[in-house]
């Protein structure tokens, strides 16, 4: 009974209005929760035998990452430079990224302030988060490489990350709740817990070119994480760090155990090893000027779809 059913003219078209980021983000953190993406890493950069570090299986490895940089979905994001040394250099260089990746992620946003000291169980960590998003966290891989040991990412990462501007309420994605992987060997007893804490996410990445229409590389789900939103958050603050309204928390990479649902450039190139093909028949390893990545997800069953739209960025040449 909408007093503008009669009036058309009162309703903008999506495509003309003007999308921004569905909050404010004081904070951003990014984890590493995909065993299939870690183990992937891990066979390309280190032993293949022991893929995982030690502490892989034991905590929801995270980053403080930047909150500055998080763009709405639709906003180009310029190649970035920084420091690169390959294995055949004997000094770094200083040049624009060559190995520019994207990250196929969903976020999740917290919406219940906790105080300094205060600690948020795992059992009740469902009531302090507000709402998913569609993440795509761009990754400089050569830039990563040389500046990651021993403090982690840091200007591979700071220079991007693209959101959608749609956040899908936890209560929303309440009938898509499944059973996540076994967790071996037992996990500490501040993060264990029971029920169904994943969630049957369909995903898939699209690349385009401005010679060739979008090709899709990648169909993930979001209930192959290893840890859960649950878990991270329990962890995050088991400390006593304090988490604010508005904070992001991204999952890492989602991939899944075949080569058609990776989530990164990384895994599907196999380091650059494995070209793929765009659809003008254009081959690619990492992200080239003016390539486009879209990120789509939706969940679905019995009838009941409940869609994150998309996120998606095209990468311009440096500045």
């Amino acid at each position: 009974n909408s007093p503008l059913k009669n009036h058309p003219e009162a309703f903008v078209q999506q495509k003309d209005a003007t999308m921004h980021l569905p909050v404010q983000v004081g904070d951003y953190t990014d984890f590493y929760s995909s065993i299939e993406h870690a183990t992937n890493v891990g066979k390309m950069f280190r032993d293949p035998e022991n893929a995982l570090l030690p502490n892989w299986r034991h905590i929801p490895v995270g980053y403080h990452g930047r909150a500055s940089s998080i763009v709405v979905s639709g906003t180009n994001i310029h190649r970035p430079m920084g420091q690169v040394k390959t294995n055949e250099m004997e000094t770094p260089v200083f040049q624009a990224s060559g190995r520019l990746d994207f990250e196929l992620e969903m976020g999740f946003i917290v919406g219940k302030t906790t105080q300094l000291g205060e600690r948020i169980a795992v059992e009740n960590a469902s009531e302090h988060i507000f709402g998913l998003v569609l993440f795509n966290d761009w990754s400089a891989r050569d830039i990563q490489k040389w500046e990651y040991v021993p403090l982690g990412p840091f200007l591979g990462k700071s220079f991007a990350s693209s959101m959608s501007p749609w956040i899908v309420t936890l209560e929303a994605l309440e009938p898509f709740k499944v059973q996540g992987p076994k967790q071996d060997p037992a996990v500490l007893s501040y993060l264990q817990y029971e029920g169904a804490k994943n969630y049957d996410i369909q995903l898939e990445v699209g690349m385009s070119s401005k010679s060739s229409e979008e090709t899709i590389i990648s169909r993930s789900n979001f209930k192959f994480m290893y840890w859960n939103m649950m878990q991270q958050l329990a962890h995050h603050t088991v400390n006593g760090c304090n988490v604010n309204v508005g904070d992001v928390m991204a999952s890492g990479t989602i991939s899944g155990k075949d080569e058609s649902s990776y989530g990164s450039l990384l895994e599907i190139s196999w380091g650059g090893k494995k070209p793929f093909e765009l659809k003008d028949g254009s081959k690619r390893t990492f992200i080239e000027d003016n390539d486009t990545i879209t990120l789509k997800g939706f969940a679905e069953k019995e009838g009941v779809r409940v869609g994150f739209g998309e996120v998606t960025g095209t990468i311009l040449p440096s500045k």
